[in-house]
Protein backbone atom coordinates (compact mmCIF):
# COMPACT_ATOMS: atom_id res chain seq x y z
CA UNK A 1 0.00 0.00 0.00
CA UNK A 2 2.87 2.34 0.76
CA UNK A 3 4.63 1.78 -2.57
CA UNK A 4 1.64 1.33 -4.87
CA UNK A 5 -0.91 3.66 -3.29
CA UNK A 6 1.17 5.95 -1.01
CA UNK A 7 -1.11 4.99 1.90
CA UNK A 8 0.39 4.97 5.40
CA UNK A 9 -1.34 3.36 8.40
CA UNK A 10 -0.13 4.80 11.69
CA UNK A 11 0.37 2.67 14.82
CA UNK A 12 -0.39 -0.60 13.06
CA UNK A 13 0.14 -2.48 16.31
CA UNK A 14 -2.95 -0.78 17.78
CA UNK A 15 -5.25 -2.21 15.11
CA UNK A 16 -6.55 -5.39 16.73
CA UNK A 17 -8.40 -6.72 13.66
CA UNK A 18 -6.53 -5.69 10.52
CA UNK A 19 -8.83 -7.55 8.12
CA UNK A 20 -11.97 -5.74 9.30
CA UNK A 21 -10.04 -2.46 9.55
CA UNK A 22 -8.94 -2.69 5.90
CA UNK A 23 -12.40 -3.79 4.72
CA UNK A 24 -13.94 -0.74 6.40
CA UNK A 25 -11.53 1.73 4.80
CA UNK A 26 -11.72 0.01 1.42
CA UNK A 27 -15.45 0.67 1.40
CA UNK A 28 -15.12 4.26 2.68
CA UNK A 29 -12.46 5.21 0.15
CA UNK A 30 -14.78 4.09 -2.64
CA UNK A 31 -17.40 6.53 -1.38
CA UNK A 32 -15.13 9.59 -1.11
CA UNK A 33 -11.88 10.76 -2.67
CA UNK A 34 -8.94 9.87 -0.46
CA UNK A 35 -7.97 13.55 -0.23
CA UNK A 36 -11.25 14.28 1.56
CA UNK A 37 -10.68 11.53 4.11
CA UNK A 38 -6.97 11.35 4.90
CA UNK A 39 -4.40 13.99 5.84
CA UNK A 40 -1.88 14.55 3.06
CA UNK A 41 1.89 14.47 3.60
CA UNK A 42 3.80 16.24 0.83
CA UNK A 43 7.35 15.07 0.13
CA UNK A 44 9.79 17.25 -1.83
CA UNK A 45 7.18 19.98 -2.15
CA UNK A 46 9.57 22.94 -1.91
CA UNK A 47 11.08 24.47 -5.08
CA UNK A 48 14.65 23.64 -4.06
CA UNK A 49 13.90 20.05 -2.96
CA UNK A 50 15.67 17.30 -4.88
CA UNK A 51 13.65 14.34 -6.13
CA UNK A 52 10.11 13.79 -7.35
CA UNK A 53 7.18 15.31 -5.53
CA UNK A 54 5.19 12.62 -3.73
CA UNK A 55 1.96 12.75 -1.77
CA UNK A 56 1.40 10.26 1.05
CA UNK A 57 -1.99 9.71 2.68
CA UNK A 58 -2.18 8.96 6.38
CA UNK A 59 -4.68 6.83 8.29
CA UNK A 60 -4.18 7.25 12.03
CA UNK A 61 -6.13 7.64 15.26
CA UNK A 62 -5.90 11.43 15.09
CA UNK A 63 -8.79 11.09 12.63
CA UNK A 64 -11.98 10.79 14.73
CA UNK A 65 -13.42 8.23 12.31
CA UNK A 66 -10.28 6.11 12.46
CA UNK A 67 -10.09 6.40 16.24
CA UNK A 68 -13.72 5.31 16.61
CA UNK A 69 -13.11 2.37 14.29
CA UNK A 70 -10.09 1.21 16.28
CA UNK A 71 -11.98 1.53 19.56
CA UNK A 72 -14.99 -0.37 18.17
CA UNK A 73 -12.74 -3.19 16.98
CA UNK A 74 -10.98 -3.28 20.34
CA UNK A 75 -14.29 -3.31 22.21
CA UNK A 76 -15.60 -6.18 20.07
CA UNK A 77 -12.39 -8.12 20.65
CA UNK A 78 -12.69 -7.58 24.41
CA UNK A 79 -16.27 -8.83 24.40
CA UNK A 80 -15.23 -11.93 22.45
CA UNK A 81 -12.34 -12.59 24.82
CA UNK A 82 -14.56 -12.17 27.88
CA UNK A 83 -17.11 -14.56 26.40
CA UNK A 84 -14.35 -17.10 25.76
CA UNK A 85 -13.03 -16.65 29.30
CA UNK A 86 -16.48 -17.13 30.80
CA UNK A 87 -16.91 -20.37 28.86
CA UNK A 88 -13.54 -21.60 30.08
CA UNK A 89 -14.32 -20.69 33.69
CA UNK A 90 -17.59 -22.62 33.63
CA UNK A 91 -16.21 -25.57 31.66
CA UNK A 92 -16.44 -28.77 33.72
CA UNK A 93 -14.87 -30.96 31.00
CA UNK A 94 -11.35 -29.59 31.42
CA UNK A 95 -8.84 -32.46 31.47
CA UNK A 96 -5.10 -31.93 31.63
CA UNK A 97 -1.96 -33.35 33.17
CA UNK A 98 0.46 -31.35 35.30
CA UNK A 99 3.44 -29.89 33.44
CA UNK A 100 5.87 -31.11 36.09
CA UNK A 101 4.53 -34.43 37.39
CA UNK A 102 2.22 -37.28 36.38
CA UNK A 103 -0.82 -36.03 38.28
CA UNK A 104 -3.92 -35.48 36.13
CA UNK A 105 -6.74 -32.99 36.74
CA UNK A 106 -10.32 -32.93 35.55
CA UNK A 107 -13.13 -30.45 36.10
CA UNK A 108 -12.19 -26.84 36.81
CA UNK A 109 -8.93 -25.53 35.37
CA UNK A 110 -8.09 -23.72 38.62
CA UNK A 111 -7.32 -27.09 40.26
CA UNK A 112 -4.36 -27.60 37.93
CA UNK A 113 -2.96 -24.10 38.40
CA UNK A 114 -3.38 -24.29 42.18
CA UNK A 115 -1.53 -27.62 42.22
CA UNK A 116 1.36 -26.30 40.10
CA UNK A 117 1.66 -23.21 42.32
CA UNK A 118 1.51 -25.03 45.67
CA UNK A 119 3.37 -28.25 44.81
CA UNK A 120 5.86 -27.04 42.21
CA UNK A 121 6.19 -23.30 42.91
CA UNK A 122 5.04 -22.46 39.37
CA UNK A 123 2.70 -19.48 39.55
CA UNK A 124 1.27 -17.81 36.45
CA UNK A 125 -1.19 -15.60 38.36
CA UNK A 126 -4.87 -16.04 39.09
CA UNK A 127 -6.59 -18.55 36.77
CA UNK A 128 -9.51 -16.11 36.42
CA UNK A 129 -7.14 -13.62 34.76
CA UNK A 130 -6.24 -16.09 31.99
CA UNK A 131 -7.89 -16.78 28.65
CA UNK A 132 -7.27 -19.41 25.96
CA UNK A 133 -5.92 -21.64 28.71
CA UNK A 134 -5.47 -24.80 26.63
CA UNK A 135 -3.38 -22.93 24.06
CA UNK A 136 -1.37 -21.38 26.91
CA UNK A 137 -0.66 -24.80 28.41
CA UNK A 138 0.19 -26.18 24.94
CA UNK A 139 2.86 -23.48 24.53
CA UNK A 140 4.38 -24.21 27.94
CA UNK A 141 4.24 -27.97 27.39
CA UNK A 142 5.95 -27.66 24.01
CA UNK A 143 8.78 -25.57 25.47
CA UNK A 144 9.40 -28.15 28.20
CA UNK A 145 9.27 -30.96 25.62
CA UNK A 146 11.95 -29.06 23.65
CA UNK A 147 14.04 -28.89 26.86
CA UNK A 148 13.70 -25.11 26.89
CA UNK A 149 13.65 -22.98 30.05
CA UNK A 150 10.29 -21.25 30.43
CA UNK A 151 11.88 -18.02 31.69
CA UNK A 152 15.17 -17.44 29.83
CA UNK A 153 14.34 -19.86 26.96
CA UNK A 154 17.82 -21.40 27.04
CA UNK A 155 17.99 -24.92 25.56
CA UNK A 156 19.41 -27.91 27.46
CA UNK A 157 20.66 -31.35 26.48
CA UNK A 158 18.38 -33.33 28.79
CA UNK A 159 15.47 -32.96 31.21
CA UNK A 160 17.66 -33.32 34.31
CA UNK A 161 19.86 -30.39 33.27
CA UNK A 162 16.76 -28.30 32.52
CA UNK A 163 15.20 -29.09 35.92
CA UNK A 164 18.44 -28.25 37.76
CA UNK A 165 18.76 -24.96 35.88
CA UNK A 166 15.17 -23.86 36.54
CA UNK A 167 15.50 -24.76 40.22
CA UNK A 168 18.92 -23.13 40.84
CA UNK A 169 18.18 -19.99 38.81
CA UNK A 170 14.62 -19.77 40.16
CA UNK A 171 13.35 -19.87 36.59
CA UNK A 172 10.25 -21.94 37.32
CA UNK A 173 8.09 -19.10 36.05
CA UNK A 174 7.31 -17.34 32.80
CA UNK A 175 9.04 -14.13 31.79
CA UNK A 176 6.52 -11.24 32.04
CA UNK A 177 8.57 -9.34 29.43
CA UNK A 178 7.94 -12.08 26.88
CA UNK A 179 5.25 -10.70 24.56
CA UNK A 180 4.35 -14.23 23.46
CA UNK A 181 2.31 -14.64 26.65
CA UNK A 182 0.44 -11.32 26.49
CA UNK A 183 -2.50 -12.79 24.56
CA UNK A 184 -3.24 -15.19 27.42
CA UNK A 185 -3.89 -12.45 30.00
CA UNK A 186 -7.14 -10.48 30.06
CA UNK A 187 -5.44 -7.27 31.22
CA UNK A 188 -3.79 -6.87 27.80
CA UNK A 189 -7.20 -6.54 26.11
CA UNK A 190 -8.67 -3.84 28.35
CA UNK A 191 -7.47 -0.58 26.80
CA UNK A 192 -6.55 0.29 23.24
CA UNK A 193 -2.79 0.41 22.76
CA UNK A 194 -1.99 -0.48 26.39
CA UNK A 195 -0.34 -3.62 27.72
CA UNK A 196 -0.27 -4.86 31.30
CA UNK A 197 3.00 -2.95 31.79
CA UNK A 198 1.43 0.37 30.76
CA UNK A 199 -1.52 -0.12 33.12
CA UNK A 200 0.72 -1.30 35.97
CA UNK A 201 3.05 1.68 35.52
CA UNK A 202 0.09 4.09 35.70
CA UNK A 203 -1.08 2.53 38.96
CA UNK A 204 2.44 2.52 40.45
CA UNK A 205 2.99 6.16 39.50
CA UNK A 206 -0.28 7.08 41.20
CA UNK A 207 0.69 5.10 44.32
CA UNK A 208 4.16 6.69 44.36
CA UNK A 209 2.58 10.14 44.12
CA UNK A 210 0.29 9.43 47.05
CA UNK A 211 3.22 8.08 49.05
CA UNK A 212 5.37 11.15 48.41
CA UNK A 213 2.54 13.44 49.50
CA UNK A 214 2.37 11.78 52.91
CA UNK A 215 5.84 12.25 54.37
CA UNK A 216 4.62 12.09 57.95
CA UNK A 217 3.73 8.38 57.88
CA UNK A 218 6.04 6.35 60.11
CA UNK A 219 6.93 3.18 58.21
CA UNK A 220 7.77 1.41 61.48
CA UNK A 221 4.41 2.23 63.08
CA UNK A 222 2.20 -0.87 63.09
CA UNK A 223 -0.48 0.61 65.33
CA UNK A 224 -2.99 0.67 62.46
CA UNK A 225 -2.69 -3.08 61.86
CA UNK A 226 -6.25 -4.37 62.15
CA UNK A 227 -6.11 -7.75 60.42
CA UNK A 228 -5.70 -9.40 57.05
CA UNK A 229 -8.47 -7.55 55.22
CA UNK A 230 -7.61 -4.07 53.88
CA UNK A 231 -9.91 -1.17 54.79
CA UNK A 232 -12.66 0.00 52.45
CA UNK A 233 -11.57 3.19 50.71
CA UNK A 234 -14.01 5.89 49.62
CA UNK A 235 -14.72 6.05 45.89
CA UNK A 236 -14.01 9.78 45.79
CA UNK A 237 -11.56 10.78 48.54
CA UNK A 238 -8.84 9.25 50.71
CA UNK A 239 -11.18 8.34 53.59
CA UNK A 240 -11.26 4.68 54.61
CA UNK A 241 -13.23 2.54 57.06
CA UNK A 242 -12.79 -1.03 58.28
CA UNK A 243 -16.35 -2.00 57.30
CA UNK A 244 -18.28 -1.64 54.03
CA UNK A 245 -21.37 -0.15 55.69
CA UNK A 246 -19.24 2.54 57.34
CA UNK A 247 -17.68 3.70 54.07
CA UNK A 248 -21.11 3.66 52.37
CA UNK A 249 -22.42 5.89 55.16
CA UNK A 250 -19.40 8.19 54.76
CA UNK A 251 -20.07 8.58 51.01
CA UNK A 252 -23.73 9.33 51.70
CA UNK A 253 -22.97 12.00 54.32
CA UNK A 254 -19.84 13.58 52.82
CA UNK A 255 -20.53 13.27 49.09
CA UNK A 256 -24.33 12.81 48.90
CA UNK A 257 -23.66 9.53 47.10
CA UNK A 258 -26.18 6.97 48.35
CA UNK A 259 -24.95 3.68 46.92
CA UNK A 260 -27.86 1.53 48.21
CA UNK A 261 -30.37 4.01 46.75
CA UNK A 262 -28.53 4.05 43.41
CA UNK A 263 -28.44 0.25 43.43
CA UNK A 264 -32.19 0.20 43.93
CA UNK A 265 -33.05 2.90 41.37
CA UNK A 266 -30.85 1.41 38.64
CA UNK A 267 -31.81 -2.17 39.52
CA UNK A 268 -28.18 -3.20 39.91
CA UNK A 269 -27.38 -6.85 40.43
CA UNK A 270 -24.00 -7.92 41.81
CA UNK A 271 -22.18 -7.74 38.46
CA UNK A 272 -23.54 -4.28 37.65
CA UNK A 273 -22.45 -3.09 41.11
CA UNK A 274 -18.94 -4.32 40.30
CA UNK A 275 -18.99 -2.33 37.04
CA UNK A 276 -20.17 0.80 38.86
CA UNK A 277 -17.44 0.59 41.51
CA UNK A 278 -14.70 -0.07 38.95
CA UNK A 279 -16.00 2.70 36.65
CA UNK A 280 -15.95 5.23 39.51
CA UNK A 281 -12.50 4.12 40.65
CA UNK A 282 -11.14 4.43 37.12
CA UNK A 283 -12.56 7.91 36.51
CA UNK A 284 -11.32 9.28 39.84
CA UNK A 285 -7.91 7.71 39.18
CA UNK A 286 -7.81 9.55 35.81
CA UNK A 287 -8.98 12.81 37.46
CA UNK A 288 -12.22 12.69 35.45
CA UNK A 289 -15.60 13.81 36.77
CA UNK A 290 -17.64 10.63 37.24
CA UNK A 291 -20.79 12.23 35.81
CA UNK A 292 -19.72 14.57 33.00
CA UNK A 293 -16.27 12.97 32.32
CA UNK A 294 -14.53 16.36 32.28
CA UNK A 295 -10.82 15.99 33.00
CA UNK A 296 -8.96 17.97 35.68
CA UNK A 297 -5.27 18.45 36.50
CA UNK A 298 -5.43 16.81 39.94
CA UNK A 299 -7.58 14.74 42.26
CA UNK A 300 -8.20 17.79 44.44
CA UNK A 301 -9.60 19.84 41.55
CA UNK A 302 -11.88 17.09 40.27
CA UNK A 303 -13.20 16.58 43.81
CA UNK A 304 -13.82 20.33 44.11
CA UNK A 305 -15.67 20.32 40.77
CA UNK A 306 -17.89 17.36 41.69
CA UNK A 307 -18.72 18.99 45.02
CA UNK A 308 -19.68 22.36 43.50
CA UNK A 309 -21.54 20.85 40.54
CA UNK A 310 -23.14 18.11 42.66
CA UNK A 311 -21.74 15.54 40.24
CA UNK A 312 -21.35 12.69 42.71
CA UNK A 313 -23.64 10.59 40.52
CA UNK A 314 -23.61 8.14 37.66
CA UNK A 315 -23.97 9.47 34.09
CA UNK A 316 -27.51 9.46 32.74
CA UNK A 317 -26.27 7.37 29.81
CA UNK A 318 -25.94 3.88 31.29
CA UNK A 319 -23.68 2.69 28.46
CA UNK A 320 -20.88 4.93 29.77
CA UNK A 321 -20.24 2.62 32.73
CA UNK A 322 -22.08 -0.58 31.72
CA UNK A 323 -19.14 -1.94 29.71
CA UNK A 324 -17.21 -5.25 29.94
CA UNK A 325 -13.93 -3.45 30.70
CA UNK A 326 -15.30 -2.44 34.11
CA UNK A 327 -15.50 -6.04 35.26
CA UNK A 328 -11.82 -5.59 36.14
CA UNK A 329 -10.68 -3.63 39.21
CA UNK A 330 -8.51 -0.55 38.98
CA UNK A 331 -6.75 -1.47 42.22
CA UNK A 332 -5.86 -4.91 43.51
CA UNK A 333 -7.59 -6.10 46.69
CA UNK A 334 -10.33 -3.47 46.52
CA UNK A 335 -12.14 -4.28 49.79
CA UNK A 336 -15.29 -2.45 48.67
CA UNK A 337 -15.81 -5.05 45.94
CA UNK A 338 -15.71 -7.79 48.58
CA UNK A 339 -18.49 -6.07 50.53
CA UNK A 340 -20.99 -5.81 47.68
CA UNK A 341 -24.24 -7.68 48.17
CA UNK A 342 -26.65 -9.25 45.70
CA UNK A 343 -30.23 -8.58 46.79
CA UNK A 344 -31.48 -11.40 44.57
CA UNK A 345 -29.36 -13.93 46.42
CA UNK A 346 -30.39 -12.48 49.78
CA UNK A 347 -34.07 -12.71 48.83
CA UNK A 348 -33.59 -16.30 47.67
CA UNK A 349 -31.94 -17.20 50.98
CA UNK A 350 -34.75 -15.48 52.89
CA UNK A 351 -37.35 -17.41 50.88
CA UNK A 352 -35.48 -20.66 51.50
CA UNK A 353 -35.27 -19.93 55.24
CA UNK A 354 -38.97 -19.04 55.33
CA UNK A 355 -39.90 -22.24 53.49
CA UNK A 356 -37.73 -24.29 55.82
CA UNK A 357 -39.35 -22.73 58.92
CA UNK A 358 -42.83 -23.37 57.49
CA UNK A 359 -41.99 -26.99 56.79
CA UNK A 360 -40.59 -27.43 60.29
CA UNK A 361 -43.74 -25.96 61.82
CA UNK A 362 -45.95 -28.22 59.69
CA UNK A 363 -43.86 -31.21 60.70
CA UNK A 364 -44.42 -30.37 64.34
Amino acid sequence: MLIEHQLVIGDVGQVCDMRRYLCYWKTRLKEKPITEVCPVININSKPDDVGPKIQYFLLCDSLPEDRNLREDLQRQRLENVLECQQQERSDTHFSRGCLFCKQHFEGNRSLLFTHMASDHGFNVGLPDNLVNVNEFLDVLEQKLANLQCLFCEKLFKDRTALKDHMRKKQHKKINPKNKEYDKFYIINYLELGKTWEDIQNEIEEEEDGNSNNDKSVDEDDWSDWKGDLPPCVCLFCEASCPATNDILQHMKEEHSFDFPAIKSSFGLDFYHQVKVVNYLRRQVYKNNCVKCQENFPSKATVLEHMTKAQHFALPEDRTVWDQPQYFFPTYENDALLCGLEDDEEDETEDRDDSTQNTNEQEAK
